[in-house]
């Protein structure tokens, strides 16, 4: 009996543990993601080659608003740099200050380990000088 008691913990602890993982590896940028605030250093379009042909009841792609960001972080001075479909990078203008989150990518995605995407505009403000 103890050693059915032994091992239903054993699986429980097992379950929970992977769940936990799971949980972790789907959610790693959100969970490791982060906040920058300072000076908008560079906003770029990213500009597509595509012709653009839609009908009326379809959605235009999220890479026709495709942005490049850079940020430089108001307390140490690094420039955070990022890819983004957030359509309100378009009303950012360089010389600006912003605060961003920057979502970085998963250390397992070996080519773009250390970097960051998904910079998503929490505020936008004037710089005070």
């Amino acid at each position: 009996m103890a050693t059915l008691w032994k091992f239903t913990i054993f699986v429980i602890i097992l379950c929970v543990s992977i769940l936990a993982l799971w949980g972790v590896a789907a959610n790693y940028s959100i969970i490791f993601s982060k906040t920058v605030i300072g000076e908008i250093t560079g906003v770029e379009r990213i500009e597509v080659p595509v012709a653009l042909v839609t009908r009326s009841d379809s959605n235009i792609t999220p890479k026709m608003f495709s942005f490049a960001v850079g940020i430089r972080d108001e307390k140490t001075g690094e420039i955070y740099t990022s890819s983004t479909e957030d359509r309100q990078w378009a009303v950012a203008k360089a010389g600006q200050c912003a605060e961003a989150v920057y979502l970085p990518y998963p250390p397992w995605d070996f080519e773009k380990k250390g970097t960051f995407h998904g910079a998503r505009l929490i505020r936008l403000f004037d710089c005070k000088k």
